[in-house]
């Protein structure tokens, strides 16, 4: 994934689920909890992301992840060309498919040729 990817899927879980622990967003992302935190990090470091504390039932200090207006922008950004990549490599598998396809039927048709 990359840091791209990674910044993408981390501004959308804020957006949705602005009190996941840094443990809980590596784990949703599928990252180390180092590669979660560095992303984060440098998230509220451009701008994008900025952070409240709130309490705790046991009284620790906890953290809240609030997209600010830069971020939300960014997020769109993001989406926009997540979307652009990923429609790319769709259509070049259905292609790499079809040639698959192709080439399989080929090949079938020479080891069993039909009899006419």
């Amino acid at each position: 994934m990359t840091d791209q990817d990674v910044h993408y899927r981390l501004l959308k879980l804020l957006e949705e689920h602005p009190r996941l622990t840094q443990r809980q967003l590596a784990a949703h992302l599928g990252v180390s909890l180092g590669k979660a935190h560095y992303a984060l990090r440098a998230l509220v470091d451009v701008g994008w992301v900025k952070l409240g504390n709130f309490k705790r039932s046991n009284n620790k200090l906890g953290y809240t992840y609030v997209l600010t207006s830069r971020g939300i922008a960014q997020k769109l950004e993001l989406t926009a060309s997540f979307l652009a990549r990923k429609q790319r490599e769709y259509e070049s598998l259905q292609e790499e498919i079809f040639q698959l396809k192709t080439e399989l039927d080929e090949q079938r048709a020479e080891i069993c040729p039909t009899k006419d």
